[in-house]
């Protein structure tokens, strides 16, 4: 493999997941007021998801990856090329397009929701890391949706080449950005 082909490869795989990518830190920025759960507990007397997961947030961040995925439809409308990668959009028409965007976006946030549950019932606290499950939760809850609604679409987009490049980048992306909201105010931990 030449170093033209990986690249290729990593801009596909970027842009194939920015409507995923784009929901959980803009959740993040956007988000407060009432969580999800209620502030319920379960019999274990630990939160369902704590006061992390917020409507504001879920709302903020199924929007911001809707607007993502509009504009990368836009672009590839007019046949946009990076580094001479022709980019792939995500439907055949407008109404399969929004259909994969938002399956990508919910799907993302979802499993990090999920993630949150789990890491409520092993005890541990809101904020704290749990390696390797926090890079990747949101990137599985996004293909698990997409997969079930747009199943052709994920199969003929998600090549093994490009899976292997999401679950190598999420991790440097997904530390990186944390550290840059944790600078800004936006994140109370830097991971």
């Amino acid at each position: 493999m030449d170093l033209l082909y990986i690249l290729q490869i990593i801009i596909i795989a970027i842009w194939l997941m920015l409507p995923a990518y784009i929901p959980n830190p803009m959740a993040a920025v956007f988000g407060g007021g009432r969580p999800i759960d209620h502030g319920r507990y379960l019999q274990d007397g630990r939160r369902i998801l704590g006061e992390g997961k917020t409507y504001r947030g879920l709302g903020a961040g199924i929007l911001c990856g809707l607007l993502i995925g509009a504009l990368q439809t836009a672009l590839t409308s007019r046949n946009i090329a990076i580094q001479g990668v022709q980019l792939p959009s995500f439907g055949p028409d407008i109404t399969g397009s929004l259909l994969v965007i938002l399956a990508l976006s919910i799907g993302a946030l979802c499993g990090d929701m999920f993630m949150s549950f789990f890491k409520r019932r092993l005890g541990l606290r809101r904020g704290a890391p749990l390696p390797v499950i926090d890079q990747l939760d949101f990137v599985l809850g996004a293909w698990v949706l997409t997969y079930i609604l747009a199943t052709d679409w994920f199969i003929a987009n998600f090549s093994t080449e490009i899976i292997i490049a999401v679950l190598v980048i999420t991790p440097v992306l997904h530390v990186v950005t944390n550290i840059v909201g944790y600078l800004i105010g936006v994140k109370k931990e830097p991971w």
